[in-house]
């Protein structure tokens, strides 16, 4: 019997500290070991928003022991690992710079390949370590740091279809929040708040509904919730906010995700259509339940992670190892952070105060 690959995979883009360790059976369906998530929500909480300089420290401070708890926990031998896989990019560089250096310090010591993984990559793939999943299939990444639409139709072979041209989704959730007085991290919490509230309360704007084919805008939403939450004097006021706010995302979501099907259907004309849904915001019920009606209307097989996979986490970065390690796709020690790192090197960067459709 052949001894199937152990990938150790390491995760500090932002402020989660994360280390995964997994492998495979025999039909080749991935088996997570072992997924460690170390959150900074107590360093972060007084400043309303991730420092960088204090993430960084918090990932030096417990890159070490998080490492050694994943291998204890997945019951296998340090020497058992084939490959290291850490994110090099997008993200914070002062972060990525903590867990890419910990991977090729430790490929080096162990001898073992190194794989530079792509935290969107990951987030992409993450859906393979539950589901059985054949390409293309079309992607939404909606997290804290991106929102796009994106056509996967390859390991490593992706055509963006659609991104914001200013915040990212996940943003819009937390600053919402802030804006409310809820605590960082807010976003989840407006969920929770939404349920109590009337949607119809508020009319908020929606930008670039009408055009910009399945791309995103967050801003002027953001904009016109500071707005009005200056005036808010009651927690229903608070309550109806949050609600009207969530269905305006969900109505936006709605109209550019059809938009999405139909450009990915011209570009692919697949046999099965599959929609993935990745992302920390995909862990919104309300969101999922849209897109999964719209799904069935479509006739579209929709697929989520779990929701301890949506967020930051390490297994997916090593589920990209998995697949890289299988192919031989090794990277050299010298691989560098990348602040900035697009899946389609091609699409245009489409943010800033220039931007036109």
């Amino acid at each position: 019997m052949n001894k199937k690959p152990l990938i150790l995979g390491i995760e500090t883009s932002c402020d989660e500290t994360a280390v995964s360790l997994i492998t495979e059976n025999e039909q080749g369906i991935p088996i997570v070991l072992s997924n460690i998530i170390s959150s900074q929500v107590d360093v972060h909480k007084e400043f309303g928003g991730v420092v960088p300089e204090l993430a960084a420290r918090s990932h030096i401070e417990k890159i070490d022991w998080i490492v050694q708890k994943a291998i204890d926990d997945s019951g296998r031998k340090i020497e058992e690992i084939d490959a290291i896989a850490s994110t090099a990019g997008p993200g914070l560089i002062v972060c990525l710079s903590i867990g890419l250096s910990f991977g090729k310090a430790f490929a080096s010591t162990l001898n073992k390949p190194f794989i530079a993984v792509n935290h969107l990559e990951g987030h992409a793939l993450s859906p393979k370590l539950n589901s059985e999943l054949n390409y293309p299939y079309l992607v939404l990444l909606i997290s804290g740091g991106h929102s796009q639409f994106l056509s996967v139709n390859d390991l490593g072979k992706y055509t963006r279809l659609g991104t914001t041209i200013d915040d990212a989704l996940g943003e819009a959730f937390d600053k919402t929040a802030k804006l409310l007085g809820i605590e960082f991290p807010g976003g989840p919490q407006i969920e929770v708040l939404a349920k109590k509230g009337d949607p119809n309360k508020y009319e908020l704007p929606k930008p670039i509904f009408n055009k910009g084919g399945c791309n995103l805008s967050f801003a002027g939403l953001k904009t016109a919730i500071l707005k009005i939450a200056k005036n808010i004097k009651t927690d229903q006021e608070k309550f109806d906010l949050a609600a009207s706010f969530q269905k305006t995302v969900t109505e936006i979501l709605y109209k550019k995700t059809k938009i999405a099907f139909s450009e990915f259907e011209k570009q692919n004309n697949p046999k099965e259509k599959i929609f993935v849904v990745a992302g920390g915001v995909a862990a919104n019920q309300s969101i999922r339940d849209m897109l999964i009606n719209l799904c069935n209307e479509k006739s579209y097989r929709s697929i989520f992670p779990p929701i301890e996979l949506c967020g930051d986490n390490a297994a997916m970065i090593a589920m990209v190892g998995l697949e890289k390690f299988k192919l031989n796709q090794f990277d050299n020690l010298d691989h560098p952070a990348k602040p900035r790192w697009p899946l389609d090197e091609k699409a245009a960067f489409l943010k800033g105060a220039g931007v036109k459709f």
